[in-house]
């Protein structure tokens, strides 16, 4: 950032002298005009002013001109120009989301998986300084984007995830372990996972639990969400007048989710709606704050050479009219 400041601000007082000279100035002309009663002015008519009557003014005004000049060289005018160093200790963070037949669900809107996705994508879009990866599961996991600090491919791969993309069900251990080999060689001072789903464990071959001591193990802190309505929500069911959605009642396994949070450090997450999904994610935020620390430089380059001179200039072409011009007039 660039600016114009004084080292020396109290002379700016002595600006007053200048609109004290205009005043004194036009109060002597006015003082100083003379009065002659005539008889007529008739003799007069043809007399003008010569151009050092329309000089006088000039001289005025340059002498003017260069004390307020001078004032400005007193005040030390400055170019300050500042710097800042940012350094930031970011997170590496994964987001494990299930992405199973069960979260077409439409207890949200427009169902679970696309309010998880599209919160999601905000959250992923408040973390400049922190790398982020995406795992998904089902009845199996895979790794949708390893970390990365390209948010833009993130999240364009965030929006491609559907349900249908591998078998269906629910492997929680998978996901979590997939998420985990993903992140446990991370040099971040803070690895994080933050797992979703709306289901019971079902399938994989790592139970949750001990997909949950390897995190522990690693320093790796997990968040888990539980997402669906309590009570009775539409479920899609293939019938043979294709997919209709029918009222089920939500089972989602919270004992292993806040076992899994509990024995990594992490917390449980309930959201029953969109509203309360995205106040999940803006406490989780809050919790997984990154380091920023600014270091701010100041240069400070003297700028008062330029009006000096100019004072300098005018105070001389002052000096030259009135001893040359003027010299005879006493």
């Amino acid at each position: 950032m660039t600016g114009i400041t004084f080292s020396e601000p109290f002379f700016l007082w002595l600006l007053f002298l200048v609109p004290a000279m205009v005043a004194f100035y036009i109060f002597r002309q006015q003082k100083t005009t003379s009065s002659l009663q005539m008889p007529g002015l008739d003799p007069f008519q043809n007399i003008g002013k010569s151009f050092r009557n329309y000089l006088r003014p000039l001289l005025f005004g340059l002498r003017t001109v260069s004390v307020f000049l001078i004032i400005i060289v007193l005040a030390r005018p400055q170019r300050t120009d500042k710097f800042q160093n940012v350094t930031t200790e970011g997170i590496d963070i994964i987001l494990a989301i299930d992405i199973s037949g069960s979260m077409l669900a439409r207890d949200f809107k427009p169902d679970r998986l696309e309010a998880s996705k599209n919160v999601a994508t905000e959250f992923i879009s408040g973390r400049h300084y922190d790398r982020m990866g995406l795992v998904v599961f089902s009845g199996e996991s895979f790794t949708q984007c390893p970390l990365t600090t390209d948010h833009a491919v993130l999240v364009n791969l965030l929006r491609e995830i559907q349900s249908g993309m591998i078998e269906d069900g629910t492997a929680i251990g998978n996901g979590l372990a997939t998420a985990v080999n993903r992140i446990k060689d991370s040099e971040a001072k803070s690895k994080v996972i933050i797992l979703l789903t709306d289901g019971v464990n079902n399938r994989g071959e790592i139970a949750p639990a001990t997909a949950a001591d390897i995190a522990k193990t690693y320093g790796i802190r997990v968040y888990t969400i539980g997402v669906g309505t309590q009570g009775m929500a539409p479920y899609p069911v293939q019938t043979p007048f294709g997919l209709q959605y029918q009222d089920m009642p939500v089972e989602i396994d919270e004992a292993i989710l806040k076992d899994i949070s509990s024995k990594t450090g992490g917390k449980y997450f309930r959201a029953t709606d969109n509203d309360k999904l995205v106040q999940v994610y803006s406490e989780i935020d809050k919790l997984e704050k990154s380091k920023i620390d600014v270091h701010q430089f100041t240069r400070k380059e003297e700028r008062y050479l330029l009006p000096a001179l100019i004072a300098f200039f005018l105070l001389m072409l002052e000096g030259l009219i009135r001893f040359t011009i003027y010299k005879n007039i006493t």
